[in-house]
């Protein structure tokens, strides 16, 4: 029920900043209703998931608090998302998952979100994002070939078998996103983890197999000549790896 009164809050524009908590071990979405939201204070507890709608490209907290393994997920989208916090208090194992969609036979994969993330005071021992590309989907795997059509023992002649088909090419991983990280001066550089790896190359699509072929049955003495096997399809080559991220570092 205290989420659901959080997400009836959350649903209209905001003219005042709210405070929002995602109880450990669970999930809340923040609604879409709004471009730009502004929290006054932000807290999700241990193992739990904030999740960022692909609508929301600027998110303002005055104090953000992350528990341990606790994450904010981001949706992908090609509008990049701002957050900026005044100061965050991340646990251990916490993250910030804006990764790209991987591909579908439907549709080419997505890159990382590009994020501008600026944090005035920050006090974690990491501070990890995670915005690789997605990984581009496999090629089609090439139908078989039909077999021939079984001659007669006495008369006729049997069909060759059906060549197969070619599997098709592979699709392109999608490049990682581009990440303006904005820390305090003495905020270690060892405790920053990102991710930003382009997205896997989709598989090269199996060949066909050849269709065998036609060969007469049940015949005691005599039988026509067999029909000659089809050709295999040839594999469709690999799809290419995204393009890795980019990191621009900037100290307050």
């Amino acid at each position: 029920m205290r989420n659901l009164m959080l997400l009836a809050a959350l649903a209209a524009p905001m003219a005042q900043a709210q405070s929002l908590e995602v109880p450990a071990h669970s999930m809340l979405r923040l609604p879409n209703k709004s471009a730009s939201v502004h929290l006054e204070q932000l807290r999700v507890a241990d193992s739990a998931t904030l999740l960022l709608p692909a609508t929301l490209t600027e998110l303002k907290i005055d104090h953000l608090e992350l528990g341990r393994d606790a994450r904010i997920a981001i949706a992908p989208s090609e509008v990049p998302l701002r957050i900026d916090a005044g100061n965050a208090l991340l646990g251990d194992g916490s993250e910030f998952s804006a990764p790209g969609a991987p591909g579908t036979y439907q549709r080419p994969a997505r890159s990382g979100r590009s994020l501008e993330l600026r944090f005035a005071e920050v006090d974690a021992e990491r501070l990890a994002i995670d915005a690789r590309g997605g990984a581009g989907a496999p090629g089609y795997v090439g139908l078989d070939g039909a077999n021939g059509q079984a001659g007669g023992c006495t008369w006729g002649q049997a069909s060759r078998g059906a060549n197969g088909d070619d599997g098709g090419n592979g699709h392109d991983g999608a490049p990682g996103g581009r990440i303006r990280l904005s820390v305090p001066q003495n905020f270690p550089q060892e405790h920053i983890a990102v991710r930003l790896d382009g997205g896997a190359p989709g598989k090269a699509g199996a060949p066909g197999k050849a269709g065998k072929g036609g060969a007469s049955k049940g015949c005691l003495v005599y039988r026509t000549d067999p029909g000659a096997n089809g050709r295999s399809g040839q594999a469709g080559q690999p799809g290419l790896a995204g393009a890795d991220g980019q990191l621009i570092l900037q100290r307050l």
